[in-house]
């Protein structure tokens, strides 16, 4: 099965679905990872942080056996404007990859990085378009889903978990490589927070350890 998850940044993709990638890679899926954002100097980030975060992707790549695609937009930049020019990016990739299962960052996140990413890979998810499609579902990103307003239109409500205790600990090791991301708790994302999330989501999954999404389409 080719499974597609579009990442506003490196390290969103081990906090919302690191537990779950570790089970299609297992399952010997082929994983696809879209980047929508990478750091560059004119926005503030020096080349031995470029450096850095390009050696973090790669170990990723490796750990996951993943194809990984980075597309040219500054972090914490992203605007509505920019949907313009990222829906026919994404569109190209979406049909190269032919998806069956597609990963997408919760649409109301508080980073606007994130609800940019949404709304243009959603558009590109219409079935006429991309028949290969099968399922879609928004993750968590702990740091960001939970930070967003707390208003009924903004809620991200669990639907559908994934059974990640046998890969917990490896997960967490995942995002030891986004060792600049983390911090002490109660900084949210720490490994505390994380495990704890875990803890939740599979307490209302009835095993140990899970990942919850929202299904937004299943089709079979």
């Amino acid at each position: 099965m080719n499974i597609l998850l579009i990442a506003p940044h490196p390290d969103d993709e081990i906090l919302g679905c690191g537990g779950t990638l570790l089970r299609h890679k297992h399952s010997g899926d082929s994983i696809h990872i879209v980047f929508v954002t990478t750091m560059q100097e004119a926005h503030g980030f020096s080349s031995e942080r470029i450096q850095s975060r390009a050696a973090e992707i790669a170990c990723i790549q490796r750990e996951l056996g993943a194809s990984i695609y980075q597309l040219p937009y500054p972090t914490a930049t992203l605007t509505d404007s920019d949907t313009l020019s990222l829906i026919p990016e994404l569109s190209t990739l979406f049909k190269s990859i032919s998806p069956e299962m597609v990963y997408l960052p919760n649409r109301s996140d508080a980073h606007s990085d994130h609800g940019v990413s949404f709304n243009a890979a959603y558009a590109c998810t219409k079935v006429f378009r991309y028949p290969s499609i099968k399922t879609i579902m928004m993750y968590e990103t702990i740091s960001e889903t939970d930070f967003s307003p707390a208003l009924p239109e903004n809620i991200f409500v669990p639907n559908y978990f994934v059974d990640i205790s046998s890969f917990m600990e490896q997960k967490l090791e995942l995002m030891k490589v986004y060792a600049s991301e983390l911090a002490e708790h109660p900084f949210p994302r720490s490994i505390k927070a994380l495990k704890a999330l875990g803890t939740l989501r599979g307490s209302a999954a009835g095993v140990e350890y899970a990942e919850a999404f929202q299904l937004i389409k299943h089709i079979r």
